[in-house]
């Protein structure tokens, strides 16, 4: 494996691994939602169809974050994440029927 290889696999890496359809569609409740809190967002629970998207804005929806490295890698990720939600559009839909929204702050029925 050469230098560039690693170098195209290993962006590819981060980028999926901070892509808020892998985040959402991939993890399980908690994780995205923890994952949502550590960011400090003011979004209370997202959709899951189009989660990705959604993921993102709630991300952009939190305080600024002061390195200022965050938002060109969310805006980066709103097309990527809006591929893949398209993707799992059939399963995100049969998932809000069953499940309902992905909740960041509180459970069900306790606000």
């Amino acid at each position: 494996m050469t230098i560039k290889t690693a170098v195209v696999l290993g962006v590819c890496s981060l980028a999926l691994s901070g892509c808020g359809t892998v985040s959402t569609v991939l993890q399980n409740d908690e994780d995205a939602a923890r994952s949502l809190r550590k960011q400090k967002t003011y979004c209370q629970s997202i959709p899951r169809i189009y989660s990705g998207l959604a993921y993102d804005f709630c991300v952009l929806n939190a305080p600024p974050d002061p390195t200022g490295v965050l938002v060109p890698l969310i805006l980066l990720d709103l097309a990527l994440s809006g591929a893949l939600d398209t993707v799992a559009l059939p399963y995100t839909v049969y998932r809000q029927g069953v499940d309902g929204n992905i909740r960041i702050y509180g459970w069900p029925g306790r606000g």
